[in-house]
């Protein structure tokens, strides 16, 4: 009979317990294997030929004991090799992106009114900028007619104002 560390420690644990029944003892000692053991194991009979468990060539190579070894130093450590489908890792990177999204939404929601008042002002002066770009554009594009025409009016709204003072 092979006597397992679990068997051990069962038997052990009786021993050790002096308030245990002594029928229990004999229960856990009763191999409760479901086939039947063989005759060679009870007969000493040196003609026997005795089997021997076959050596697995595969488990015997250096390569597959080294990397049997990283396997089992990386699962003590808890990196575990990384054989995820595409498919999660691409819902992961989504649910990072959107956690990640979701705590800036939260920063710029918990910006002081200073900081909201100065983006206000940030804002109207680019659309100032902008139209001021888009008037700059027209004026280069416009024909020369309208040009001297806008001259005109100029010119003519600055007399009638030193004419007035």
């Amino acid at each position: 009979m092979r006597v397992t560390s679990c068997h051990l420690c069962h038997v052990l644990l009786i021993r050790n317990n002096p308030f245990e029944d002594t029928n229990l003892k004999d229960a856990y000692l009763i191999p409760r294997s479901i086939m039947a053991e063989p005759d060679y194991i009870e007969d000493d009979n040196p003609e026997l030929i005795r089997p021997q468990k076959l050596v697995n060539p595969v488990k015997m190579s250096r390569n597959h004991q080294d990397l049997h070894r990283e396997l089992l130093m990386n699962q003590k450590r808890g990196l575990a090799p990384q054989n995820k489908p595409e498919l999660q890792k691409v819902m992961e990177k989504r649910k990072r992106d959107q956690v990640i999204k979701q705590k800036e939404e939260a920063a710029q929601k918990k910006k002081s009114d200073f900081e909201i008042e100065l983006l206000k002002r940030q804002q109207k002066l680019e659309q100032l900028e902008l139209e001021n770009q888009k008037l700059q554009e027209e004026q280069e594009n416009a024909p020369e007619f309208v040009k001297v025409k806008g001259n005109l009016r100029r010119t003519g709204q600055e007399v009638a104002q030193a004419q007035e003072s």
